[in-house]
């Protein structure tokens, strides 16, 4: 999470003969929740893709709520971050529902007893990695042997459809299965890049292996697709998640290092990612994530950032890019180097991209994450591209009524968020607050405090900005405790979880008072 913006966030309108924004398209209000499915509740470890995430829905679509909003969905690495992940275009097994697999015989009943011992109030992600995905494995050895009618389609067919990113992502991680784990850059040269690799003697030897990974994606995708269609059936649409960057681990720099700044004998970067320093961190921050090399992308207009866009449209319904502000310029570090003090603003690709976009997918539903402390070409793209930006009120209260997140400021052509997955909730915000902060939003919102995070919830709802979203953590009223994300901590997050008692306990009386919120303010 960068620094909050103090000064107003602009909202100057095009004049004389500028062109019409690119995008168009947030003209109706509407709220809608923020969950990862990682937090449902289930008793195998970690939330699935089963009933659990269907009575979330109803919930939704009984409180007059039209989005759900997620994280992104990839195959989580070290840190468990789904913001760094094996694959850009590839889901994360550990949200399949192993459940299902037990009726076509693909498991058995009693293979799933370890996983009902883990924790239902967090996730342990090393059990999952040490539990989960042999019985991914136990499935498709059954699988091939038993054959049994899936509700998702041919397999055959499913990897003919998503053989542009499943190739390489099935020989990317068998491989590294077969090297312990290391990262790619750590590869014997026969491997070390993908147009190497396919010639290679291990992949024949990894066959199994590599067809293995590719029915564990036709199980995780085939399941998110009855869970899409659940949510449409209900009138919700989904808003998915991408990060500007992507890891350095990953099958994406392997199989294209080209479009990275990645040194050509080595294969290791030369710069990395990051943000220089702000108010969360005095030496900024070093995300480690490898370039791009626009003008390599600018030669082939922009195909690896279309296909990616394309895959993530075919997830969800709208699409949050993260870091939007690295479009315009973007932080480099060059390395080595041991903090994020040291780097330089270079240009990004800017309106050109989004202009590619535009010819791709013209009726594209982007919201840009355009929190931080920004400049004005900053706004001036956002302006451009008719993008909706961010408002997050627990960046509101710092200063002044000058502060750009406070509500007044907002435009229809924003969403407002009382928090987002890289804050605190609102009520643990509120307890670590400055005396001055709680003072200033207790009179601004003319409240006690004492339910600081429906307060919160209420102010989004009034808010002129057309879309409202809002953490299931602050509609339970929760503490610190259940907080999804620090930004800078490198373990120990994306862990909460909640009970279905909690959701069943509230279901009729919070979706009842959500829906008369929606109707007062006509969302």
């Amino acid at each position: 999470m960068k620094k909050p913006a103090a000064a107003p966030r602009s909202s100057k309108p095009a004049e004389g003969d500028a062109p019409l924004p690119l995008f168009n398209w947030l003209t109706q209000r509407g709220a809608g929740l923020l969950l990862h499915p990682t937090a449902f509740p289930s008793d195998q470890g970690v939330g699935v893709f089963d009933a659990h995430a269907v009575r979330f829905l109803d919930f939704l679509q009984q409180a007059g709520l039209k989005y759900w909003q997620i994280c992104p969905l990839g195959p989580t690495s070290y840190g468990d971050s789904p913001y760094q992940c094996f694959s850009a275009f590839a889901g994360n097994p550990y949200l399949i529902d192993l459940q299902a697999l037990v009726a076509p015989g693909l498991l058995e009943a009693d293979a799933l007893l370890p996983l009902t011992k883990l924790s239902t109030a967090q996730v342990d992600y090393e059990a999952l990695h040490r539990i989960k995905l042999p019985l991914l494995q136990q499935a498709f050895a059954n699988y091939q042997s038993l054959r049994p009618a899936l509700p998702f389609g041919d397999f055959a067919e499913f990897k003919r459809t998503h053989a542009a990113w499943l190739d390489a992502y099935t020989l990317y991680r068998a491989l590294k299965d077969h090297f312990d784990g290391r990262s790619w850059t750590e590869w014997p040269l026969a491997e070390r890049t993908y147009t190497t690799a396919v010639k290679s003697p291990l992949r024949a030897q990894l066959a199994t292996q590599i067809e293995e990974h590719a029915f564990t994606q036709y199980l995780f995708f085939g399941q998110w697709e009855l869970i899409r269609t659940a949510a449409r059936d209900r009138g919700i649409e989904i808003i998915g998640d991408i990060p500007i960057f992507i890891a350095l681990d990953s099958s994406d720099a392997w199989a294209n290092p080209g479009l990275f700044e990645l040194d050509p004998e080595t294969l290791q970067p030369t710069a990395v990612a990051g943000v220089p320093p702000d108010y969360f961190s005095a030496d900024g921050q070093l995300w480690g994530n490898p370039l791009y090399t626009w003008k390599t992308h600018r030669n082939d207009d922009y195909r690896w950032w279309k296909e990616r866009l394309g895959a993530a449209f075919a997830l969800y319904d709208v699409v949050r890019i993260d870091h939007f502000r690295g479009f315009d310029t973007y932080w480099s570090i060059p390395l080595p180097a041991e903090n994020a003090r040291r780097g330089t603003w270079l240009p990004g690709p800017g309106l050109e991209l989004f202009r590619a976009f535009h010819g791709a997918f013209p009726k594209a539903r982007i919201i840009a994450e355009d929190l931080g402390d920004l400049t004005e070409s900053v706004h001036e793209l956002r302006r451009q591209t008719g993008l909706p930006g961010m408002l997050v009120l627990q960046f509101a209260f710092g200063d002044t009524a000058q502060n750009g997140y406070l509500p007044h400021h907002a435009t229809p052509n924003s969403v407002i968020y009382p928090g987002t997955h890289d804050n605190d909730t609102t009520r643990g915000w509120y307890g670590t607050a400055s005396a001055q902060e709680r003072d200033f939003a207790r009179r601004y919102l003319r409240i006690s405090g004492e339910e600081i995070a429906w307060d919160f919830i209420r102010a989004a709802y009034a808010c002129a900005s057309r879309l409202a979203i809002f953490s299931l953590q602050d509609v339970f009223s929760l503490g610190s405790d259940a907080r999804f994300n620090t930004p800078g901590k490198p373990t120990g997050n994306w862990q909460w979880r909640y009970t279905g008692a909690q959701l069943d306990e509230q279901f009729a009386s919070t979706a009842s008072y959500l829906k008369e919120l929606a109707q007062l303010y006509a969302r």
